[in-house]
């Protein structure tokens, strides 16, 4: 997105002499976890390494967004400006992460140059944000600092938009999904017929816990897949400490193949790091290991 530097500083004013009280915040605004706060020194980096306008100058290049895909990949982007509507730096990071294969969104933040730190995004990509991605989270600056909340809470009311129409009002939009309903689990759309047939029973997670009981795998896939399902054991160990049965039971053949393929989903996972190893069932079958 494009901001100006007067746009900016009444904000910040604001902010600075306390006349912020008014300021909308929506309920479900919560503070940053490590992904988010992640996201925004990725979006920050980018943009220091690529704008070019000096402080306080115009420039083409003045902002950076990053994007976390379902299965926590981090893509970057930096705006284009140009009198006619160049694209926002959050749209090119989502059109970046499509081209990498991603579907399924997670987080999205945009950072200005020359530390102007977290800006929300203008009316433009709220709206794309409504109508592709609403459960994504959007971190936006508030009084009390930036906040993580749901991309369909920054348009109240707001009517979708779809290759058909206007869509009517949906109150599932408004609904966090990670909250409405049994937690969610996020798959490679890759594994959906190994979940399915029951040959992958388990899946390795690291800082992304799961709980015993019921949940969603939802498998980010266009559009997406979600099988009811019931976790039936979680273990921690050292990923030097996953064994080949734990391979085997992720469809895969030893305990080496399996740390190589998490090395690809975390590519800063180290052996000593401590992950857990997440049993599953789907909903009406087996799910045996």
């Amino acid at each position: 997105m494009e901001v100006t530097w007067v746009a900016w500083n009444d904000l910040r004013r604001l902010l600075t002499e306390g006349k912020a009280d008014s300021v909308y915040v929506p309920p479900s605004a919560r503070a940053l976890d490590d992904d988010e706060r992640e996201l925004v020194e990725l979006a920050r980096r980018t943009i220091d390494a690529h704008t070019d306008a000096g402080p306080d100058e115009d420039g083409i290049h003045t902002m950076g967004a990053a994007v976390m895909a379902a299965d926590h990949r981090m893509f970057a982007g930096v705006n284009l400006y140009h009198f006619t509507g160049g694209p926002c730096a959050e749209l090119v990071a989502l059109g970046a992460a499509r081209a990498q294969g991603a579907r399924q969104m997670r987080c999205i933040v945009a950072v200005g140059n020359h530390g102007r730190g977290v800006i929300g995004p203008c009316g433009r990509d709220r709206q794309v944000f409504a109508d592709y991605y609403p459960t994504m989270r959007v971190i936006v600056p508030t009084p009390a600092g930036p906040r993580s909340v749901l991309a369909a809470d920054l348009m109240p009311l707001t009517q979708r938009w779809t290759p058909d129409g206007m869509a009517g009002l949906d109150p599932s939009l408004y609904q966090d999904p990670e909250a409405a309903g049994p937690p969610i689990i996020r798959f490679n759309p890759r594994y959906l017929e190994d979940v399915r047939s029951g040959a992958k029973t388990r899946t390795t997670r690291f800082r992304d816990p799961a709980r015993l009981g019921p949940a969603r795998l939802v498998f980010e896939s266009d559009p997406e897949v979600v099988l009811p399902a019931e976790v039936t054991g979680i273990r921690h160990c050292l990923v030097d400490e996953l064994t080949d049965q734990d391979a085997r039971a992720e469809a895969l053949t030893t305990a080496d193949e399996l740390r190589e393929v998490l090395k690809r989903h975390y590519p800063d996972l180290a052996g000593t790091d401590e992950v857990d190893v997440v049993t599953f069932r789907i909903d009406g079958g087996t799910g045996a290991v």
